[in-house]
């Protein structure tokens, strides 16, 4: 996607500093400091339009410690696409070795204080999913293969729920996640929240 963005760039650059020559060249000895700040003009857009390329795709964010925790791909694109009620309560990014980075089965993620988000791969346009709440508790038990609670099993996307495949929907006290081989829903009238796997309703917890 970034090559895009600079082949678009370079060719607006090449454009502008054609019809800035042809300006140079057509004009009197009175018209020369017009054409040499057309060309100055030209030279400044054409750096801040590679340094929006650079950065474009990326988000920093500072932590509660202070520093600075900077998103890319996937995971900025959704942050960016986040409303402002979802940002907050997604709250500040978690620092530390488990915070973010990429799972061994190629989910990348980051986690803050009210959530997480992951995407399936880091590759530009994979889309990104925000999971939090009881549905990320439960998410987060570690589950053997047929999805009931074990301490040897796995959790999170890496368990067999496997990855996030929708962001929290709401119908009506009803909340639902789903994922590649199930769904969580918690209702909140009743504080209930069902995990399925592969189709077979397994403990919550």
């Amino acid at each position: 996607m970034q090559k895009i963005v600079h082949r678009k760039t370079a060719g607006i650059i090449a454009g502008l500093a054609a019809v800035t020559l042809l300006a140079a060249g057509c004009s009197s000895d009175d018209n020369k400091d017009t054409a040499a700040s057309a060309t100055s003009a030209v030279a400044s857009a054409a750096s801040s339009a590679v340094d929006d390329a650079k950065d474009a795709g990326k988000v920093e964010l500072t932590a509660a410690d202070g520093s600075t925790v900077t998103l890319t791909g996937p995971i900025a694109a959704k942050y960016s696409a986040a409303t402002d009620e979802q940002k907050a309560d997604l709250g500040k990014p978690l620092t530390g070795d488990d915070a973010s980075g990429t799972s061994d089965n190629g989910v990348v993620y980051q986690q803050f204080d009210g959530g997480v988000i992951t995407a399936r791969n880091g590759d530009a346009g994979t889309p990104a999913y925000i999971t939090w709440g009881k549905i990320r508790d439960a998410w987060n038990v570690e589950r053997n293969a047929e999805g009931m609670p074990s301490d040897d099993g796995e959790e999170g996307s890496e368990g067999p729920l496997g990855a996030a495949t929708s962001d929290e929907t709401v119908n009506g006290d009803v909340r639902e996640s789903t994922f590649e081989h199930g769904t969580i829903t918690w209702n909140s009238a009743t504080n209930k929240v069902t995990v399925t796997v592969m189709g077979k309703e397994v403990p919550a917890n």
